[in-house]
């Protein structure tokens, strides 16, 4: 495995952090402060971004997409991961991959007018008795004719109130296993506007702020059958083979607001005079630093390899398990050791510390828990011996 950079990784690296610099980072202390990210600074950064090459990068070429190799792709998701998530998430948007999941028609009616910056998706799973346990989503759909019907709500679904559609899963029946009653799950295209699809504004999160959450209400909401994406019933499906990738995607943004931290914190411990000399060469603040850049360099290394072995076909569940697992739980340490070395400052919004603390606190929630990362890396190595 080379450990080095191509010219052209290194070129999209560098492309990408002088946008976020240039681009982004001006605009992070307005977001954060009035938590909203109006329209028509969306589009003119979508614009930009569009210019640069950048918008869309994790999609293969043959639907307009950079074609990205894993590795190249956690690369620019690390630099945008530096700022704002609601600012690089919304305006240098990437469909979700799970888009190229559907058939010739489906790819040009929803995946296309993404990748064009004309709308945005939204996945909507969770529920408000089923987060981590999928199968105990009450959410429910049902056949009628040629239409299924859908029921029930979902929330904490991101960006919900900007997307022209959601991709929405739904239980549409159980099967029986000698466990007894399984749910069966199948995903849907809805579209905004569909009659008995309703968006409300959802909670007010500390964390990515900007980047908003809604609530989804189905009551008898018609769609036709040609909006089912995969197969029915195989829903799970859909979702392991597409999404496993996404876990890697949030490790490369921790990493990316890991770096910024550790940068500031650094500087700050070379600058900082307290009792005749700077901080750093105090053992109480350097070795903070040493252990926040070591942590930070497996997280790292984690990543990249489950990134290479995605590439090769070899990737596993476990591998991108540990790489979510490890960078999201080493952003929490690093960002909170760098409020400590930076004292009191470290907490005031002048800075960005404190907002990459605060953000920190939902990546070992959403794409899965850090318990459920735990169960998924022990359930591989007791499987491995029949356990």
């Amino acid at each position: 495995m080379d450990f080095g950079l191509t010219e052209e990784q290194r070129m999209i690296v560098d492309t990408t952090r002088a946008f976020v610099e240039t681009e982004l980072y001006p605009h992070e202390q307005r977001v954060e402060r009035t938590g909203v990210l109006p329209l028509e600074l969306i589009k003119e950064i979508q614009q930009k971004a569009m210019a640069a090459g950048l918008y869309a990068a994790n999609m293969p070429v043959e639907v307009g997409g950079a074609g990205l190799d894993t590795l190249s792709w956690l690369l620019y998701e690390k630099e945008l991961g530096r700022a704002n998530y609601a600012l690089h998430w919304t305006c240098v948007a990437r469909p979700s991959n799970i888009l190229l999941a559907g058939n010739a028609e489906q790819r040009e009616r929803y995946l296309m007018p993404c990748i064009r910056g004309e709308t945005w998706d939204c996945l909507a799973m969770t529920e408000p008795g089923a987060g981590s346990d999928l199968r105990g989503m009450k959410a429910s759909a049902r056949l009628d004719g040629g239409d299924w019907v859908l029921n029930g709500t979902k929330h904490f679904i991101s960006h919900a109130d900007l997307a022209g559609f959601a991709i929405v899963f739904m239980a549409s029946g159980e099967e029986q296993t000698p466990k007894g009653a399984k749910k069966l799950i199948t995903a849907f295209f809805v579209d905004k506007g569909t009659p008995g699809f309703t968006v409300r504004e959802g909670y007010r999160n500390v964390s990515h702020r900007g980047y908003t959450n809604a609530v989804l209400e189905f009551d008898d909401c018609r769609v036709p059958a040609a909006n089912v994406l995969g197969e029915v019933h195989k829903g799970f499906e859909v979702a392991n083979s597409w999404l496993g990738a996404t876990r890697l995607q949030v490790a490369s943004t921790c990493l990316g607001r890991a770096e910024r931290a550790l940068g500031h914190a650094v500087a700050y411990a070379a600058e900082r005079k307290q009792f005749g000399q700077q901080i750093g060469k105090f053992q109480g603040v350097s070795f903070k630093l040493a252990d926040m850049a070591m942590e930070l360099k497996a997280a790292e290394l984690l990543t990249r390899e489950a990134a290479w072995k995605y590439d090769q076909g070899t990737v596993t569940e476990a591998d991108m398990s540990m790489a979510k697992l490890k960078a999201t739980e080493v952003l929490a340490m690093v960002a909170d050791e760098a409020i400590q070395i930076h004292g009191g400052m470290g907490l005031m919004d002048e800075l960005p510390l404190e907002r990459i603390w605060r953000d920190s606190r939902v990546e070992r929630i959403w794409e899965g828990t850090s318990e459920i990362q735990r169960h998924i890396i022990s359930r591989e190595l007791l499987r491995a011996v029949g356990g």
